[in-house]
């Protein structure tokens, strides 16, 4: 499974994304899941998706810094799910006594992680790891981490956990990888992107929100047919307090981009907007695939790429934990 958040016009979402940052498409369609989406192919649409975000991520890695403390050494920094690297080099600029590695299971995002840090001066501090989880969140030996992914003072998680079957189980894991001391940061929350008014004057008004309502059957059905998939109370605090963490909070970080919106923003609505369009054919009706036409439509005013009132909202909460020193080498 990899990770590819904050690319998406559903709220459950690279880690990039996200989170940044992740990842991944929930643009809706009950015959269309993970397995059907070639993530080396939309590379350059998360990474863009990210970029628009970077102002939100930057505050997201402060506010980390924050959590952890000023006396915190911070010497590696875990970025789990990291699609085209964004958030991890937001991360290393961050924390720049640290080794910063990107985990993920799609060698080609990996390169591009690398790519990205050798541009911005990271590359000595930035190391990837290719790793398909859940399997690579596995511990034991002598510490946390020791034959999985090593211990970490900060781990990082957009919208990742929720693409693993056992999403209490990940967070158990993860949280077995913090040294003590060391947070655990999952962005698994927050609000559906909006980026039109309810009125766009084509079609039924309120198109957003049945995009909305169907990529929330996606993602039950997505979610049912994860392997090992184990239902669970999406209390994220509870969940992390679960995993042995304290500390438990969350925070909730605003991406705002008001119209009139820029090219990137326009081109990257059109990629998600086409995605919708190609899986949902079967849960939308014929006004509102007409509706998706136009806006889609590279010619028409009336389309994504050209209309004047098109911009990008959204709201990321983040959930964190601190694992607690411990004398008997399992959190308290």
């Amino acid at each position: 499974m990899t990770r590819h958040s904050d690319t998406h016009t559903h709220g459950h979402g690279r880690g990039q994304g996200h989170g940044q940052g992740h990842s991944h498409d929930h643009s809706g369609g009950h015959h269309s899941t993970d397995v059907d989406v070639d993530w080396d192919s939309v590379a350059t649409t998360l990474e863009t998706g990210a970029e628009l975000q970077l102002p939100a991520l930057r505050r997201t890695a402060a506010h980390l810094g924050e959590l952890l403390g000023p006396r915190a050494q911070v010497r590696r920094v875990l970025d789990i799910g990291s699609g085209p690297g964004v958030m991890t080099c937001v991360l290393a600029e961050a924390f720049a006594d640290a080794e910063t590695v990107a985990v993920d299971g799609t060698p080609g995002l990996l390169e591009r992680t690398l790519a990205r840090a050798e541009r911005l001066g990271l590359g000595g501090r930035v190391a990837v790891r290719h790793a398909e989880l859940p399997e690579g969140l596995h511990t034991g030996g002598d510490g946390p981490g020791a034959d999985g992914l090593g211990a970490a003072d900060l781990i990082w998680s957009s919208k990742a956990v929720h693409h693993l079957g056992d999403q209490q189980g990940a967070l158990d894991a993860l949280a077995a990888t913090l040294s003590p001391g060391g947070v655990l940061a999952v962005a698994e929350g927050g609000l559906p992107m909006r980026f039109l008014p309810r009125d766009i004057g084509i079609g039924r008004p309120g198109l957003q929100a049945r995009l909305d309502a169907v990529q929330e059957h996606w993602f039950a059905v997505m979610r049912a047919e994860l392997p090992g998939a184990v239902p669970v109370v999406e209390d994220w605090p509870a969940m992390l307090g679960r995993a042995g963490l304290t500390r438990v909070g969350s925070f909730t970080s605003l991406l705002d981009l008001p119209a009139p919106l820029g090219g990137a923003g326009r081109s990257f609505l059109h990629v998600q907007l086409t995605r919708v369009r190609e899986v949902s054919g079967d849960l939308l009706d014929a006004e509102d695939l007409g509706t998706l036409d136009v806006l889609l439509d590279p010619e028409a005013q009336q389309g994504i790429l050209h209309r004047p009132d098109a911009f990008l909202l959204s709201a990321t909460t983040v959930f964190t934990g601190v694992r607690a020193a411990a004398t008997d080498g399992r959190t308290r």
